[in-house]
């Protein structure tokens, strides 16, 4: 039997606790799976009416027809209904309730904060700073009807219906402005922080017990590798939705259902993002989370106010700049080494015990959220000139990121996602600040080059490996490490022999193309002929790179098919020699006996050993090939005047230009020349 919202909304007016409690858990429980109220209430209004019909025996159920069971007046209804409802819960949880009532009023919130179309009493000024001081949230503004009903205030020092509100505006004044807002105003702002891409990809962005699986988020209309992406609705959150039921201390349990019902708000709403931005949420969640850090160990609810802080800089771009100037970066930092229990060797070197204990999914959710945040407000710093303060700030970053890529993790697809966010983190950061990586002492079966510490690329290279064995979402799961790859290559020589070693090692299968086969290089060789140009691009260049950008040595290991795209671009398709490009220290490309044995008999276009083939112009004249090449000719400059086909020509300083010469124009004179002589014929007829 569907619960009537209309009679709680009178037991809550009517302050009778017990009864509100009982009540509302009977709607909790049946509208807790329920995401989107006007999908799910359309298809239980459908089967309500469909066993109304069958029990009347009105006439028979058309299942295909909506008129006969929707009406704008029944929707609008039960609309109007969850309304009143959020707007009578939020001034009665500012009484003095039972801890048990409290919870279950704010669970109720955060199953109607789901609904962008029921959220206007949830986007004041009054709601939220509701919201976020019974999350713990208490560096906030006071507002002038909050010091007349201070906290537990009677019943009658607060109406929910027909209510106005004091907003402040965008100078710190008040303005007057009613409980509700027009429903467009709820639109959802679509940027967030990736990665992937980057991101970045986002990089994807959820709010509690609405998404999962974030991307990095990117603002779509502003960059195409900056920090937004589409937002995904309509999936649980990955946490579980009982995670909380676990807790003993009702406290903690409230907290955690009160910045539930903020994120989604936030999430839904863009309005309530501009009023959280001038309330300065932003100030109040961070002083929230440096007394977490200064504490010895992090409350349990953080987890919900990094969610917070990741939707905030995800959502507006203009506080992603404020927490950078509020010294964010060094604070999600030291909430990253609190949360992972970081211990410090030498200088920039975390000692990562890969013995211990796999890191739980609780501490492991928190890391990133963490870095996700870290990713939005760093994704530009590798463009940027930075001092040397900063720069000391993020080699101590990137040492705590170098343990995140190692530390093990509960599940292979946690560790999967930790290692992808801080990959993320890792591409954003200055070149010079990640020699850190490398700076790390030997240790008993430890990977090395050169003598170096090569145990964080490996990791790396192992991590791109699985990305590619994958093959989904390409561009925003793999870019990125790709890229981090390529550029760590250029600026450090044991990197790159290491990486060489792994993905090129010296040719001995020369019977097979190049992008054959399960090995590395195939596998990056088929992205260079990928349909996404970034992509294609990404694993190019890597390859350029570990053939230290030699044009000889790029076409020997991929084809000169394959690589002619990268060529092209950079006007190297008429040279054999070295590119003028970054001076790379020299090192042992000794050929083996299987390629110097076989190096004539080469394809330079397939990369391989080719069969022989019969010669298609044996025992043809000197006329018939003749006559035979003017056909092709012909054909070709067909094909180019329809437009079906571009022949191009490479110039003098290496690019593709259009091919406009007098072979072609030939072609031309002499079709015309056979179109005269016909005419000529049909007159003399």
């Amino acid at each position: 039997m569907p619960v009537d919202v209309e009679k709680i909304i009178q037991f809550i007016k009517q302050g009778d606790q017990d009864t509100v409690q009982i009540h509302l858990d009977d709607y909790n429980t049946e509208y807790s799976q329920c995401f989107f109220f006007d999908v799910e209430e359309k298809e239980r209004k459908k089967q309500r009416e469909l066993e109304e019909f069958r029990r009347n025996k009105v006439r028979e159920y058309v299942p295909d027809s909506d008129s006969d069971f929707d009406s704008d007046e029944n929707e609008d209804q039960e609309l109007v209904l969850r309304r009143r409802l959020a707007a009578t819960l939020i001034w009665f949880i500012r009484m003095r309730l039972q801890p048990g009532v409290l919870r279950v009023c704010l669970r109720t919130l955060r199953i109607i904060s789901r609904d962008r179309k029921a959220l206007a009493p949830l986007i004041t000024d009054y709601a939220i700073l509701t919201l976020a001081r019974l999350g713990g949230i208490s560096a906030l503004p006071t507002l002038p009807e909050e010091e007349e009903a201070e906290w537990g205030s009677s019943q009658s020092d607060i109406t929910p219906e027909n209510e106005t509100l004091t907003h402040l505006d965008n100078n710190g004044s008040n303005a007057q402005h009613p409980t509700c807002y027009r429903e467009g105003d709820d639109s959802v702002c679509v940027f967030a922080a990736c990665a992937e891409s980057l991101v970045s990809e986002g990089v994807q962005i959820n709010p509690v017990n609405v998404t999962s699986n974030y991307n990095v988020g990117r603002e779509t209309n502003e960059r195409k590798d900056g920090v937004c992406g589409l937002l995904t609705r309509g999936k649980r959150d990955a946490r579980g939705e009982n995670d909380e039921e676990e807790e003993h201390d009702d406290g903690e349990v409230w907290r955690k259902e009160a910045m539930k019902a903020l994120c989604n708000v936030i999430y839904n709403s863009l309005k309530a993002q501009e009023r959280a931005c001038i309330l300065r949420l932003l100030h109040g969640l961070s002083e929230r989370l440096k007394d977490g850090i200064r504490s010895s160990s992090p409350p349990s609810g953080q987890f919900y106010e990094l969610r917070l802080l990741f939707l905030l800089t995800a959502l507006r771009p203009e506080l992603r700049i404020e927490l950078c100037q509020e010294r964010g970066v060094s604070m999600l930092t030291a909430a990253l080494e609190q949360c992972l229990e970081v211990c410090w060797g030498e200088t920039h070197e975390v000692l990562t015990d890969l013995t211990a204990p796999p890191v739980s999914k609780e501490v492991t959710q928190r890391a990133l959220e963490i870095l996700k945040t870290l990713f939005n407000i760093t994704y530009s710093v590798h463009r940027q000139e930075v001092d040397e303060e900063a720069v000391d700030l993020y080699r101590h970053l990137a040492a705590v990121l170098r343990h995140c890529l190692l530390v093990p993790c509960e599940g292979e697809d946690r560790k999967e996602e930790l290692q992808g966010h801080t990959v993320n983190v890792l591409s954003a950061l200055p070149l010079q600040c990640l020699d850190v990586l490398l700076s790390v002492r030997l240790s008993e079966g430890s990977k090395e080059s050169g003598g170096v510490n090569m145990d964080c690329v490996h990791t790396l290279l192992l991590f791109m490996e699985k990305r590619l064995d994958r093959g989904y979402k390409l561009k925003e799961k793999l870019a990125p490490v790709l890229n981090l790859l390529t550029e760590s290559s250029k600026a450090h020589r044991e990197t790159r022999h290491y990486l060489r070693q792994q993905i090129l090692p010296p040719l001995r299968d020369v019977e097979m193309r190049p992008e054959q086969g399960n090995t590395l290089r195939g596998k990056l060789v088929r992205l260079m002929t990928h349909v996404d140009t970034d992509i294609k691009h990404c694993a190019a260049e890597l390859l350029f790179v570990l053939c230290k950008e030699n044009v000889s040595r790029f076409v020997k290991y991929t084809g000169y098919g394959n690589a002619a795209g990268l060529l092209a671009a950079r006007g190297l398709l008429n040279s054999r020699g070295p590119s003028p490009q970054p001076q790379y220290s020299s090192d042992s490309d000794s050929d083996t006996e299987e390629y110097r044995q076989a190096k004539d008999r080469i394809n330079p276009v397939t990369g391989r050993v080719e069969v022989e083939q019969p010669d298609p112009m044996e025992g043809m004249t000197e006329e018939e090939k003749e006559a035979e090449a003017l056909r092709l000719i012909n054909m070709f400059n067909k094909l180019s005047r329809g437009k079906v086909i571009q022949p191009m020509g490479v110039t003098t300083d290496g690019k593709l230009a259009p091919l406009c010469g007098q072979t072609r124009h030939s072609a031309v004179e002499e079709e015309d020349e056979e179109e005269e002589e016909e005419d000529s014929e049909t007159e003399q007829e």
